[in-house]
């Protein structure tokens, strides 16, 4: 045979081999290729699985955290919605002071008592949120626009004496409580309670008072006067319970009254530097207006 003719043969032969080889190594890089492309769909896959788990632990705990707070509401519905209780004979006369909690509770802030050392969240809302433009009365005032409710004093309560602001004193039932205080301050409590009966019936209807005339000195001082000596301070409790003196907290219906309070221009004494949540006094811009207004 010719070496012609075996050219062709082995050039066909060459090709198949070639053909063959490229054959391999394509097919090899598919292999390879597909095989990286399930290792990172596997990881993909991998990594939503762990975000769809993360998402449900989140789920679950935001589910606990709606449960807590409805718990919590419910705990403050339910300290708010309380029985009074009642704090005076129905017959007393204005100027007879009856023995009541208020002898015993905390005394209203004043120059001298050291400040609460850590200001809680209730303190710093009572601190910030109410009782603007409205300036707690010292004593200096009360003296000025009201005078001396009586001519000694001791840490008793003790009657008024006081002839002109004995002519303002009346006993007058409002609501659920019966109070005695001088006539504007009456009014003003008046126009609270009604506000609270329309928006808060249930408070309302709980509502009691631990005291509002008691003329004494503050315990622990020998010249400060309480500012209940005038009759232009209360004490509320929610069924009958008194809430805690300087613990930061504050009853979830003395809040709803705060803003009340605040709006007819009395001080709350949530922010008294000894927080004192319960207790409810006649600021001084509003005493100032109602002695301008002749009502004093």
């Amino acid at each position: 045979m010719g070496k012609g003719t075996l050219i062709g043969p082995i050039i066909v032969a060459i090709g198949v081999i070639v053909a063959a080889i490229v054959f391999a190594v394509v097919t090899t890089l598919i292999d390879t290729a597909d095989g990286g492309t399930d290792l990172r769909l596997q990881r993909l896959e991998e990594s939503v699985a762990q975000l769809e788990a993360a998402v449900a632990e989140s789920r679950t705990k935001a589910e606990a955290q709606d449960a807590d707070l409805t718990r919590l509401r419910e705990d403050l519905s339910l300290l708010a919605n309380r029985a009074p209780v009642a704090m005076s004979a129905p017959d007393a006369a204005p100027d007879v002071i009856q023995i009541d909690p208020a002898a015993l509770l905390p005394d209203e802030d004043f120059e001298g008592q050291d400040a609460t050392e850590n200001l809680t969240e209730q303190m710093k809302l009572a601190k910030t949120r109410f009782n603007n433009g409205i300036t707690q009365p010292r004593n200096k005032t009360m003296l000025e626009i009201l005078g001396q409710p009586r001519d000694s004093y001791n840490t008793d309560c003790q009657p008024m004496t006081n002839a002109r602001l004995k002519e303002l004193l009346e006993t007058r039932q409002i609501g659920p409580i019966k109070v005695t205080m001088l006539r504007p301050a009456l009014e003003s409590l008046e126009r609270v309670m009604n506000r609270l009966k329309e928006t808060d019936p249930d408070i309302y209807a709980k509502v009691g008072t631990a005291g509002a005339l008691c003329v004494r000195l503050i315990r622990g001082s020998s010249t400060g006067i309480s500012n209940h000596s005038w009759a232009t301070a209360i004490d509320l409790t929610l069924e009958g319970e008194l809430d805690g003196f300087a613990d930061g907290g504050t009853q979830f219906g003395l809040l709803i009254l705060a803003e009340y309070f605040n709006e007819e221009g009395w001080f709350w004494g949530a922010a008294y530097n000894r927080e004192d949540s319960m207790h409810f006094e006649v600021g001084e811009e509003t005493l100032r207006a109602w002695a301008a207004e002749g009502k004093l």
